[in-house]
């Protein structure tokens, strides 16, 4: 069986369908947090927090579904949305795919099938209300901009098109049907940004108030930020199959002993979602790692690895990168990345910008022309006329497609067209480095830790007011 189809861009293991369900089951009942938005691709400067995932919907419905194979009992309505119908078998089919994907990370304690039941009709009609906003709001995701989302999954996997449809068809999920979860995932996207998003500020006192909070916290709460590779074992392997991974996690650490860089290593071998970045998790309270690497890494000093841990998952190699006392970062992955934009509207559609930016850069592949000399030409981005250049950025800078897009490029590689709210951009990564952080470095990024901590709260009033607004019918089911 082949690995199954990964829809999150989060760091560390198992988060497959985490956006299908209340967030503090998936977590291990930590902080619940936001529900996951699509992977499509991002632009520059524009600071915002990057969503969990590929997105409620479409990881849920991506996830396999060996439940949804066989057969369906009758069907019925069990809610109407202002008009429009959520059926029983959208209910079972979501529960089960979630329940799998529980399963899979091998939590201790499931919630109760009912609960969870109810708690997936509740991110139901969430989901329902967001897309109907959106429509009524004009707001579009073309055939195009699918398309992209579409191969960022793809990417995200390790797979082509061609195999990815292989794959959902394995799971018995139509094309159709994953293409209409990430346009809707697109359109909950965009009506986040719109009616959001843009009213989160962060003030000087805010950023006081969390850093005076995070010190008074400092005997007690430690954070830890971990290199993590993964060498996925599919479900249901064989015993042949589970030695050939073995042995590949072997080679690995192998590898490391013989002074191996680990995060080159990360990038070649491992198959969880933040290995193209060089498998740096970040640094993040220790109760947000499975307990599975706490334990692993507990004696484990700076700089130093361990492994091959066996999970449900797979074989874990861990280096510790980075411990803190205080949870406030210290180091950070610094990217100086050039860009392409061109505004799209009424006179240029998405189609037809990336059309422009995929000749682009052909011209750069095939060596005609320069990335810097190409943005000086074409991009309508105030960093024309520096070539496209961005300079240096912290993560947080740049909104989250832009940003996930760029986390996935090699230094000196140039991305596919890739569509924001801004436009559509072409995005070469010029490099990448590890910085230590000065005092205003470190509030730089603690305003982006506040914004997104404040962006939730603002996300979650405006569901519950908008589910106030909306007409919502619960019915019983039919004796």
């Amino acid at each position: 069986m082949t690995p199954r189809v990964r829809f999150l861009a989060l760091g560390c293991l198992m988060t497959l369908a985490l956006a299908a369900l209340p967030p503090a089951w998936a977590q291990g009942r930590t902080a619940p947090r936001k529900p996951a938005a699509p992977a499509a691709s991002a632009p520059p400067p524009a600071a915002k927090p990057a969503p969990a995932a590929v997105g409620t919907a479409a990881a849920a419905a991506a996830a396999p579904a060996n439940a949804s194979a066989v057969a369906q009992p009758a069907d019925y309505i069990v809610a109407v949305v202002n008009s429009e119908p959520i059926t029983n078998n959208e209910v079972r089919a979501r529960t089960a795919r979630v329940l799998e994907q529980l399963q899979t990370q091998g939590l201790a304690t499931l919630p109760p099938r009912e609960q969870l039941m109810h708690e997936v009709l509740e991110r139901l009609i969430s989901e329902r209300i967001q897309v109907q906003l959106a429509r009524e709001a004009g707001i579009k995701a073309d055939s195009w901009a699918v398309d992209q989302a579409e191969r960022s999954v793809a990417q995200q996997n390790g797979i082509g098109i061609e195999g990815l449809h292989r794959q959902l068809a394995q799971d018995g999920i139509s094309v159709a049907q994953f293409r209409q979860e990430l346009q809707n995932q697109l359109l909950m996207l965009r009506i986040r940004e719109r009616d959001v998003e843009s009213r989160v500020k962060v003030s000087d006192a805010d950023i006081d108030q969390f850093m005076q909070q995070q010190g008074a916290a400092a005997a007690s709460a430690q954070a830890l930020n971990l290199g993590h590779i993964l060498i996925e074992v599919p479900e249901n392997a064989s015993p042949a199959e589970v030695q050939q991974r073995r042995e590949r996690a072997q080679e690995v650490v192998t590898k490391l002993q013989a002074g191996g860089d680990f995060a080159a290593l990360a990038r070649e071998y491992s198959d969880a979602p933040e290995g193209r970045s060089g498998g740096e998790t970040g640094l993040r309270p220790m109760d947000r790692y499975p307990e599975l690497f706490l334990e692993a890494t507990a004696r484990t000093a700076v700089g130093d690895f361990v492994g091959p841990v066996r999970s449900a998952a797979g074989f874990h190699i861990l280096k510790v990168l980075e411990r803190s006392r205080s949870g406030m970062p210290t180091m950070a992955v610094q990217t100086h990345a050039r860009h392409i934009l061109l505004n799209t509207g009424p006179k240029l559609s998405e189609a037809q910008a990336a059309a422009q930016l995929g000749e682009l850069r052909q011209r750069i592949e095939r060596g005609q022309a320069s990335f810097e000399s190409l943005a000086r030409e074409y991009s309508q981005d105030a960093s024309a006329s520096e070539g496209g250049d961005l300079g240096w950025s912290f993560p947080g800078r740049f909104v989250p497609e832009f940003q996930q897009a760029l986390d996935q490029l090699q230094p000196g590689e140039v991305s596919q067209p890739v569509v924001t709210r801004f436009g559509v951009h072409l995005i070469e990564l010029v490099d990448r480095r590890q910085v230590q952080l000065t005092q205003r470095q470190q509030r730089d990024m603690v305003r982006e830790a506040v914004r997104e901590k404040k962006l939730e709260e603002a996300y979650a009033n405006w569901l519950r007011e908008e589910r106030a607004r909306a007409y919502v019918e619960l019915r019983e089911p039919p004796r």
